[in-house]
């Protein structure tokens, strides 16, 4: 439910409404925006009264809300999300963050090249897996701890932030100096993974499974936010269909979709969406062009010799002429978004 106040409405009064909805056993949600201020009541309204609440003079108006995710959703944060980083890096709103590094971790040689030559071209995060879920049991699976030791090396020689994917929460301990912690395709809906993560205070990377809706997405973000970290980043990175020249299928709605549906952050990941490395610089233009607030794009030194999706990845040189690309899109773009 969310009750939209009238300019005229005091602090006391908003102090006072706060108090009776934390009274029925709901949460008090504030928003102040530039024109209009509301209250987001959050948990079982059913059996509120919306008539009592309407009759107070300082409330314009009382609208239940149908979807069951309450902190992901707009209608109850109209203005977008923007997630700060400690070096000062912004995601969300008009702040376009490209995400770039091997899928994983191979050595020190190996990560510290990419993340230097990924910076150089103009990428704010570097990207590296130390912890790979593989459809087989045969498939290198990451270095694990070393591979987060390494990241952290070319985090330290470059200044960037890094962003790894976890899968077991036993293994946080080893995220302690990572910047934004990735969840995967595979654990989107891994909800004691999610709970634990929403008692952690770094941002998380939520990628859309494999054949989730967006109603699903969100609710698994809702999982994150309702544990108390609400600095969660929703990530596109192609849905399976029935198309099988591609990896999987994009799905560029999903970004103005979702930009109605929630305030949160909303990046793309052309390299998992495509599979094909000369298909990443168009669907990362595309997704430019919609609106995305991001890009995480696998780059690799040596794709041939890759441990890990090396048929995806861009050389250095290929991402550098990606992101001039992208760079001479950004305007034209966050222009037309503008209206």
């Amino acid at each position: 439910m969310i009750v939209t106040l009238k300019k005229s409405c005091t602090e006391e009064q908003l102090k006072d409404l706060v108090h009776w909805v934390e009274s029925q056993g709901l949460e008090a949600q504030v928003t102040r925006g530039n024109f209009k201020t509301i209250v987001a009541l959050v948990g079982d309204t059913a059996s509120l009264d919306t008539t009592l609440l309407s009759r107070l003079d300082y409330i314009a108006s009382v609208t239940r809300i149908q979807e069951p995710y309450k902190k992901a959703n707009r209608k109850f944060h109209q203005e977008d999300t923007v997630i700060e980083l400690n070096n000062h890096l912004k995601i969300g709103g008009k702040n376009f963050v490209v995400m770039a590094g091997p899928c994983s971790v191979e050595s020190e040689e190996q990560i510290c090249t990419v993340a230097k030559r990924v910076k150089a071209a103009g990428a704010t995060v570097l990207r590296g897996g130390a912890f790979k879920p593989r459809t087989s049991p045969y498939a290198f699976q990451g270095m694990g701890a070393e591979g987060i030791s390494l990241l952290l090396k070319a985090k330290q020689l470059t200044g960037l932030p890094i962003v790894s994917e976890i899968m077991d929460i036993s293994k946080l301990d080893l995220f302690a100096d990572v910047d934004i912690i990735q969840v995967g395709a595979r654990n989107m809906q891994n909800f004691e993974l999610l709970k634990e993560l929403g008692h952690c205070d770094k941002p998380i990377l939520l990628k859309r499974g494999l054949s989730n809706t967006l109603q699903e997405l969100l609710m698994s973000a809702e999982y994150i936010m309702a544990g108390g970290n609400e600095r969660v980043i929703l990530c596109e990175r192609g849905i399976r269909t029935f198309e099988t020249y591609t990896r999987n299928t994009l799905d560029i709605s999903a970004i103005p979709a979702l930009k109605e549906l929630t305030h949160l952050p909303v990046i793309v990941d052309p390299s998992h969406a495509s599979g094909i490395s000369r298909l990443v610089p168009p669907l990362a233009m595309a997704a430019t062009a919609a609106g995305a607030d991001g890009l995480i794009v696998e780059v690799h030194n040596d794709p041939a010799k890759a441990l890990c999706d090396g048929p995806q990845s861009l050389t250095p040189d290929e991402f550098d002429s990606l992101m001039g690309k992208v760079r001479s899109l950004l305007p034209l773009t966050q222009k037309v978004m503008e209206g």
